[in-house]
């Protein structure tokens, strides 16, 4: 057996439902669902034309992205290796740079918050590495380390002065 709402009368709406029920006019079956009378009409229709499902909340699609999946995937790769100083003119990547980044690559213009909003759908957060500099050798810095031998450490206990 199909469900379906009664809407009969000369109203195609929930004048139907409400004499269905047994409850009066449509505005009254309305006024007892906290609703107007558009709005249980609506819902008539959805119920008659989906079934059930038709009375679950339909959530808007939204704005379309502005970035197709190629280029978010692009700019993911981007970000991830890094910017080139005599390149890209920068030591780290922030939302004013990659902004202007893809308004050169693909003339779309983001404001510099929504950039924020992409970094982090893409998977990235607001941790930065610690800056270095360009002619930092990593074997200078291992030798320039300054080693204690056990011997030479000092003991909390014997460092302290007694007092008396």
């Amino acid at each position: 057996m199909e469900s379906r709402l009664i809407a009969g009368g000369g109203d195609a709406g929930s004048g139907g439902i409400a004499r269905g029920l047994g409850r009066g006019a449509g505005s009254d079956a309305a006024q007892i669902g906290a609703m107007d009378r558009q709005t249980l009409r609506d819902w008539v229709h959805r119920f008659n034309a989906e079934g059930p499902a038709g009375l679950i909340d339909r959530h808007p699609p939204g704005v379309k992205r502005r970035l197709t999946a190629e280029q978010e995937a692009e700019l993911a790769k981007l970000i991830e290796d890094g910017p080139q100083v005599d390149r890209d003119g920068v030591v780290r990547w922030r939302c004013v740079d990659l902004q202007h980044q893809i308004l050169t690559r693909w003339a779309i213009c983001y404001h510099e918050r929504t950039i924020g909003k992409i970094v982090r759908r893409l998977g990235f957060r607001h941790i930065s590495a610690r800056p270095r500099h360009l002619g930092q050798e990593p074997a200078e810095i291992e030798a320039f380390k300054k080693t204690l031998s056990a011997g030479s450490a000092r003991s909390p206990r014997s460092s302290r002065r007694k007092h008396r």
